[in-house]
Formats: structure tokens, sequence, C-alpha cells
């Protein structure tokens, strides 16, 4: 799933990063520029990247992380003249 739409970040990348030692938020943006756009993410993102971190997230190849309320943020985006994730 599409965490952010500017940069075109997925959850995947985010664990990916976070799995490969990614130890803060704030790197993860520098790496993956995820949140450094509109903003609209930020949250999202945070959370994606905290339930990494902490290791309370399954895999992601199970199901996308729908629960986390990134589809607002998405919609949001694509309301402003975003592109929307497929």
């Amino acid at each position: 799933m599409i965490v952010c739409v500017c940069q075109r970040v997925s959850d995947r990348a985010i664990a990916s990063a976070v799995h490969a030692g990614c130890g803060s938020f704030e790197q993860l943006q520098a790496d993956l520029g995820v949140g450094t756009g509109c903003g609209a993410c930020r949250g999202c993102a945070r959370e994606t990247f905290e339930r990494h971190a902490a290791g309370r997230c399954a895999p992601c190849t199970a199901a996308p992380h729908a629960a986390l309320g990134s589809v607002a943020a998405v919609a949001t985006h694509a309301a402003f003249g975003g592109a929307a994730a497929a």
C-alpha cells in the first residue's frame, strides 16, 4: 500500500528500511523522503515506522496496514490535486 503519494513510498519500503537498520523516523524521512512533501501522510508513516520498529507488525507479505487510517490521508491528498494510489 502506498503511504506517501508525493514520494511514492509504500508500507513495505518503510518495513524494509526498519529491518535494514533505520533507527528513527527522522532518518526514515532522510532516506526515503516520506512525509517531506505535502505532509498528509506523516502520521500514518510515523505509525507504520513505529509499529515495525517495535516489532508489533506482521510481516508485510500479509494484508496492508489499512487499520492505520492511511486511506484517509491518501484520499485527502488526492482531493487536493495529488495522484491517487492504485
